[in-house]
């Protein structure tokens, strides 16, 4: 570290540091001794992205879209629905950047399960279309690249032209659809991860949007970009609320849009934490929902028994509810070792109501509308962070009938009570993930972890938000007296910067 950003900073040498860290003269020595290395860390992290940042802002050239505002304009008047004050703020802040051009929008736009993200992702698609650009839109299954498929077809009419490519989509149509959009005769290209493979051609991309964004990694939504020979604006959808004091932290190389508040007439979903000794009237209410027509979720923790953990899992409890307790009933099954067509086949079968009730793990967090579906039992509920517990919770809900979260855990800890009551009490995604925060580390804001030991950051904490603040006033310093960190002094600063990347590459945006 440079002695002027040391002075500045009045932390303690590196030297020092390590060896007051292993054998601390007293308890000011070791904290003083983490602070310098958590500084470091932080700095690190911070010098990526705001490197990356600026390298866009400065060097990278967009495409300035001159879309029609009558277009926008008509097709905002023409919804059968008035989008909330929130979505058209959104949408403002993303044909701003689309229409400046260079450097080109890297925007994440983050909301509720709900709260209308793919209006703002098709205004933007149809303010590209106005400018005769193309735009691509990738989805993390087959059955949420459908949905939107059919929303684009419902919302957005002719002479707007939209294809959809997926891993099951046959070859005939598969050629079809790929000799369209190369010649520029798509608007929008709809799909998995098979719009970034080989001979997917997108002559004229100026938008390319990932929904549930943290659910690829940085090649595939770089590869995404680099489907059309200028690099496009990028939009990047989550339903995954980051507590406001990490927004900066973790997304500083990105701007970021958020949809807070939902549209008029989202039910609440009545959320209760059922005690184990309830647990056979649980199931006899989910009787009664599939009895009056409606469909449920019952979510396990793991997918096979472990000997170490005493928690349901879901091959064993599918197997025990169809024969024990849902004989009469049609249940499928769902979970990450299924592969991607197995649970593309599964979802539909729910989807279609040909399924009265849905196991499965977390796989089930993203991807799925069934409007239908009126219960989310979640089993174990205690082993989920309270972010990813609002996701299941987000899945029913979406239908005109009544819905119901059933919060199952068998933990005595007062931590764990206060968490699942914390849900309990609020439907606020953004005022949980707050909660959680302070409960659990980042990786779980992402639902990476189930633990949240698993973290980016291995001295330094996400409660350090002086340090955080600090770090990334000192890396602006850094990079506005030497851009391109030539200077000798900051070969160290260069170096750790590196090391962090390459351990934690794929979860820094791009």
């Amino acid at each position: 570290m440079p002695r002027d950003t040391l002075a500045r900073t009045r932390l303690i040498g590196l030297g020092q540091a390590i060896g007051d860290a292993h054998y601390p003269p007293d308890t000011a020595g070791a904290d003083q001794a983490r602070r310098r290395l958590a500084f470091d860390e932080i700095m690190a992290f911070q010098m990526a992205i705001l490197g990356r940042r600026r390298h866009r802002e400065r060097d990278v050239a967009g495409t300035a879209v001159q879309y029609s505002g009558a277009a926008v304009d008509g097709f905002l008047s023409e919804l059968p629905f008035t989008p909330t004050k929130a979505q058209v703020r959104c949408i403002g802040e993303a044909l701003s950047d689309m229409a400046r051009g260079t450097p080109p929008m890297s925007r994440l736009l983050q909301g509720e399960v709900g709260s209308g993200k793919t209006l703002v992702a098709l205004t933007a698609i149809l303010a590209a279309a106005s400018d005769h650009r193309q735009s691509a839109l990738m989805a993390p299954t087959e059955v949420l690249a459908e949905q939107h498929f059919v929303t684009v077809g419902r919302l957005l009419r002719r002479p707007f032209t939209v294809g959809l490519l997926t891993g099951s989509t046959r070859a005939a149509p598969r050629r079809e659809v790929l000799r369209l959009a190369s010649e520029g005769h798509l608007d929008l290209l709809v799909g998995t991860h098979a719009l970034i493979q080989d001979g997917v051609e997108l002559p004229n991309l100026a938008l390319a949007i990932t929904d549930e964004q943290h659910r690829f990694g940085v090649a595939q939504r770089t590869a995404l970009r680099g489907a059309g020979p200028e690099q496009p604006h990028a939009l990047m959808m989550s339903a995954t609320p980051i507590p406001r004091t990490l927004q900066l932290t973790l997304y500083g190389d990105l701007d970021v849009s958020t949809i807070d508040e939902l549209p008029p007439g989202r039910q609440d979903i009545l959320t209760r934490l059922v005690p184990e000794d309830k647990r056979q009237a649980a199931y006899r209410f989910i009787r009664q929902q599939v009895e009056a027509g409606r469909q449920a979720f019952i979510i396990c923790p793991l997918v096979e028994e472990s000997e170490n953990l005493d928690v349901r899992a879901a091959t064993e409890e599918h197997q025990r509810l169809s024969n024990e307790v849902f004989p009469d009933l049609n249940l499928g099954l769902l979970h990450g070792r299924l592969s991607s067509r197995q649970k593309d086949q599964v979802m539909r079968q729910f989807r279609d109501g040909d399924l009265n009730v849905l196991v499965a793990t977390a796989v089930v967090e993203v991807g799925i509308d069934v409007p239908n579906a009126t219960v989310m039992m979640i089993d174990g509920a205690d082993r989920f962070g309270l972010a990813q517990l609002h996701q299941f919770r987000g899945r029913v809900g979406r239908g005109e009938h009544r819905s119901y979260c059933l919060l199952m855990s068998e933990a005595e800890s007062e931590r764990a009570r206060e968490r699942l009551s914390a849900l309990e009490a609020s439907g606020d995604g953004f005022k949980l993930a707050e909660i959680d925060l302070q409960m659990r580390h980042e990786g779980d804001i992402f639902g990476t972890t189930q633990s949240g030991d698993q973290t980016m950051l291995r001295i330094a904490s996400v409660f350090d938000q002086d340090l955080m603040a600090l770090a990334r006033q000192e890396a602006a310093a850094i990079l506005d007296a030497d851009p391109e960190l030539t200077d000798p002094k900051h070969a160290g600063i260069v170096a750790e910067r590196d090391r962090f990347l390459a351990r934690v590459q794929d979860n820094i945006s791009d």
